[in-house]
């Protein structure tokens, strides 16, 4: 993997991290259609954020993303941003969705990667699904 450092004015820095979510109740609902445009929100609001996709996997009950982003950002803040985003517009668009109490559950894991570990994120994401 060949990521640059992020530079501005006062700052360089390099800040990798691995996201994994699931919707309520671990339901099997990113399939299909609400696989490939949780995908394309998640672009969507990964470029809105000034983040970097480095690794994206949907599984049906799981996301794992990993993201390369600026330090004025706390994991935090792009969870919040990422899954409200999706989930208004998912449910917006699949009535299905709108049954569950929300689409996504208020938890999630998060870890730090730098260039060291970042290849092996990487190779563990695209492994998903392929078992």
């Amino acid at each position: 993997m060949n990521q640059s450092y992020r530079r501005t004015n006062t700052t360089v820095s390099l800040i990798n991290y691995h996201f994994i979510w699931i919707p309520r109740r671990r339901r099997k609902v990113l399939k299909s259609a609400v696989h490939t445009r949780v995908t394309e929100l998640i672009y969507e609001k990964a470029s809105e954020l000034d983040c970097k996709i480095v690794s994206l996997a949907v599984e049906p009950e799981h996301i794992h993303l990993f993201l390369n982003c600026s330090p004025g950002l706390a994991p935090k803040q792009i969870m919040h941003r990422i899954k409200g985003y999706s989930s208004y517009v998912l449910r917006k668009e699949f009535p299905h969705l709108k049954k569950m109490p929300s689409m996504w559950t208020r938890s999630y894991f998060v870890s730090t990667a730098g260039n060291v570990s970042s290849s092996t994120i990487e190779k563990y994401i695209a492994a998903q699904g392929k078992v």
